[in-house]
């Protein structure tokens, strides 16, 4: 079973172009976290994305680091926007995790626009980031965010400062919306041009709950079939160089990484329109974001 690596931005690591998304481990007991952590060693895992917000993540990946020491290039997130609250976040999360630092640190769902303003601004998260990465603390500084939004305020951060990574839904309805998809190729470009990691969420997600019941631990309905799961992963992984965060549900993340792994193996093409927009009639597929 075999994942892609590729450089992750200017970092130097050779990261696998699917990284571990630490939300699966929200609300999960230790024996479930150490089950996902054999699965992610089987298909060779090297990144971990968790954060400060994802209820107990941070605590059962501890085990983990200590278990396989230097296995992974380590990430979380702050939520916290005042240089003093974001500092107190990023040693609880060292604490938690049992490590003395962090590969990268970002800022979480950096969208509102006030958030924005005091988070880059003096005294805001990022000077926080900034002594963080001075006293050895954190390597890496990066910036994530959902919603439409997002691909334009990532362009307007990293005119703020030259952040190493971004973190943003990338899938084939999202980018239907003229005014994301333009965005999202400026910023592709951006990051290209400065070497700078571009990471992507949503790859298999189908639709909001919008109240209906269910067992998944996603906070959208996501896909679940193989066939699929694997159309989308392979939408995603074709666009080279982009980083494909896993799924928020434990129990569809071996399909995920199974997808993965196949469109690697086998060479797969890059689904096409036509395929795309039967798998979004076929699947009731709808924008998660408006």
């Amino acid at each position: 079973m075999v994942i892609e690596t590729a450089r992750f931005g200017r970092t130097g690591h050779d990261s696998t172009r699917v990284v571990f998304g630490g939300a699966a481990l929200y609300a999960a007991s230790q024996a479930e976290a150490d089950a996902t952590f054999e699965v992610l060693m089987s298909f060779g895992i090297n990144h971990i994305d968790v954060a400060a917000g994802y209820g107990d993540a941070e605590l059962r990946v501890r085990p983990w680091l200590r278990r396989a020491p230097g296995q992974f290039f380590l990430a979380t997130k702050t939520a916290q926007r005042a240089r003093a609250a974001a500092r107190e976040e990023l040693e609880r999360s060292l604490e938690r995790m049992g490590v003395d630092h962090v590969d990268l640190w970002q800022l979480h769902n950096l969208v509102d626009p006030i958030d924005w303003d005091v988070a880059l601004s003096p005294g805001g998260a990022l000077e926080a980031a900034l002594a963080a990465r001075d006293e050895g603390l954190v390597r890496f500084i990066g910036v994530t965010g959902h919603g439409l939004q997002v691909a334009a305020t990532h362009r307007r951060s990293l005119e703020r400062f030259d952040f190493d990574s971004v973190l943003l839904p990338y899938n084939f309805v999202t980018m239907q919306d003229d005014y994301y998809a333009r965005n999202f190729e400026a910023l592709a470009a951006t990051c290209a041009e400065r070497s700078i990691a571009v990471q992507t969420i949503k790859a298999i997600a189908a639709s909001p709950w919008a109240g209906r019941p269910h067992t998944r631990s996603s906070w959208y309905k996501p896909l679940e079939e193989p066939a699929d799961i694997a159309l989308a992963v392979s939408w995603v992984l074709s666009r080279p160089g982009v980083f494909l965060n896993s799924v928020a549900d434990m129990g569809l993340l071996p399909r995920v990484l199974a997808a993965a792994s196949r469109f690697f193996e086998q060479g797969l093409a890059r689904p096409t329109d036509e395929e795309m927009r039967d798998l979004v009639s076929r699947a009731e597929i709808e924008p998660l974001f408006v």
